[in-house]
């Protein structure tokens, strides 16, 4: 009876160290960061057609940049990523590129010295401080989702949590990068 009373305890205070509960709270927590990011990518998104459609009417032989814009916002919404699939690497970076894509052709439709009357225009003034603003949301969520991977990562790879995770299966998820990460981590550039 002392024999069974002695491992029981071994097994409670083994399992009690295992880690799972707090894998399972940084998994959800990259997972709420992931929303984050999306929301903030969506945001993006809703803004675009509203300053494609401003610039439009004062930039009308930019139509190669316009189509660029569209044909990016296109792009990025092909391509679907939740939490669950934020865990894809191949995923993600196809992901993260066409926010590049966009981010890039956001930038060259924001170079506006030609039209001092679309500088003047309130509406576009609002929608470039939106934008400016949006980009700012998306890099601090990105920095958030990427210090929730990195606790979960280290969770998952340290000893004894390292055994708990692999036999329930938790992997190490892959990190948000993108090629030019100095790029589409700032704001897109506004000449005047």
């Amino acid at each position: 009876m002392v024999k069974q009373w002695m491992v029981a305890m071994v097994l409670a205070v083994s399992l009690s160290g295992c880690g799972y509960n707090t894998m399972q709270s940084q998994d959800e927590a990259a997972n709420a960061a992931w929303s984050k990011v999306l929301n903030q990518y969506q945001r993006r998104d809703e803004l675009v057609p509203n300053l494609v459609a401003t610039v439009q009417g004062y930039a009308k032989h930019e139509k190669e940049v316009l189509t660029e814009v569209t044909e990016a916002r296109a792009k990025v919404g092909s391509v679907q990523l939740t939490g669950d699939t934020a865990t894809n690497e191949q995923q993600l970076k196809a992901f993260s590129d066409a926010q590049g894509g966009l981010t890039s052709a956001l930038s060259k439709l924001m170079v506006v010295e030609k039209y001092p009357e679309l500088k003047a225009n309130t509406n576009f003034l609002e929608l470039q401080k939106q934008l400016e603003g949006t980009e700012n949301r998306i890099t601090v969520a990105r920095n958030r989702y990427i210090e929730s991977v990195q606790t979960y990562n280290t969770t998952v790879r340290q000893f004894p949590n390292n055994l708990t995770a692999k036999m329930f299966g938790m992997d190490v998820r892959p990190n948000f990068t993108v090629e030019n990460e100095k790029a589409i981590s700032t704001a897109p550039k506004v000449s005047f």
